[in-house]
């Protein structure tokens, strides 16, 4: 049949949310009601509750927001209203994560500020990585990659160095990266055999400088709860997906790593490691739908209604 127009009859929504162990979390966006306001357009908070246990249900919600009310559940377990004039662009979990009387909230405010996202790891000619950098101990690799050879040189010296030279070696064999320090300032270097001298960050081509930004990250002294890389195999060579795959393998033994891709090689081999959970997702009518995982099979869940 072909497809045709209808007229929307459902609000405009955008709803975010994750279950977890122990708590979970639910946020929906919307429309803010018209008014003469420049920011007529900016989305407001809607919704916002957390909840025990991985399916929302009312009994298990410890504090729950509606509009710029927010509600929150008493030791005797009876619920309290906390806040009555919460900004519609304000999150509850900025203005109510009290270690007494909410916990949870700070407690999930605080893991996902410790989630790690890299999407935008720059490797352009202009790309800071590219440039020596002052030297500060990096364990954390910032989203852009800037800080890439002070983060190599704190794995090199408070991480697991054998595994960042494993990594390096299986992708160029024989190459070794090394950070050059000059009156506090860092350069990344990788000598490959052949060559009378190492390259330096600004002579590397764009894939194996964001090989070198990935396994800093993924190297990281201090691994995350949660870690996402979006589509790395960009300006890869397909031959270095292999090794990519190893290492966010061995990544994934201390982090929940999420890799989305369209690299067929290199989802391929993350296949093939025993703890992979390979999610395919396809576009039906407009709609992007699970496709290899039958509805009955996945994660039970249901959003909160406004």
């Amino acid at each position: 049949m072909p497809l045709q127009g209808t007229t929307r009859k459902r609000v405009v929504s955008l709803r975010l949310g994750f279950a977890g162990d122990t708590f979970s979390y639910a946020i929906d966006l919307g429309l803010p009601t018209p008014s003469s306001s420049a920011f007529a357009r900016d989305p407001e908070i809607k919704r916002e509750a957390i909840w025990t246990g991985p399916t929302h249900r009312q009994a298990a919600v410890l504090i729950d927001r509606r509009g710029g009310l927010v509600q929150g559940r008493r030791a005797d377990g009876e619920s309290e209203v906390v806040l009555s004039d919460l900004a519609g662009f304000d999150t509850m979990l900025t203005h109510y994560a009290d270690p007494q009387r909410a916990p949870e909230a700070l407690m999930l405010r605080e893991q996902m500020r410790g989630w790690r996202f890299y999407d935008h790891l720059r490797t352009d000619q202009e790309a800071p990585a590219r440039r020596p950098q002052l030297g500060t101990h990096t364990p954390v690799l910032d989203d852009d990659g800037a800080a890439l050879a002070a983060a190599l040189q704190t794995i090199e010296e408070i991480g697991d160095r054998d595994a960042l030279h494993a990594a390096i070696d299986d992708a160029f064999p024989g190459a070794r990266v090394e950070v050059v320090a000059d009156a506090g300032r860092f350069d990344v270097t990788l000598r490959q055999p052949g060559l009378l001298r190492p390259l330096r960050a600004a002579e590397l081509s764009d894939g194996t400088l964001r090989y070198l930004l990935l396994a800093a990250a993924l190297l990281t002294p201090r691994p995350p709860d949660l870690l996402v890389l979006n589509e790395p195999e960009t300006s890869l060579h397909p031959d270095l997906l292999p090794a990519l795959a190893r290492l966010i393998a061995a990544a994934a033994t201390a982090s929940q790593v999420i890799v989305v891709s369209h690299a067929t090689r290199l989802i391929d081999a993350l296949a093939s490691e025993p703890a992979c959970h390979l999610v395919a997702l396809q576009r039906t009518h407009g709609e992007t739908v699970v496709g290899n995982v039958a509805w009955h099979d996945q994660p039970p869940w249901k959003w909160p209604a406004r």
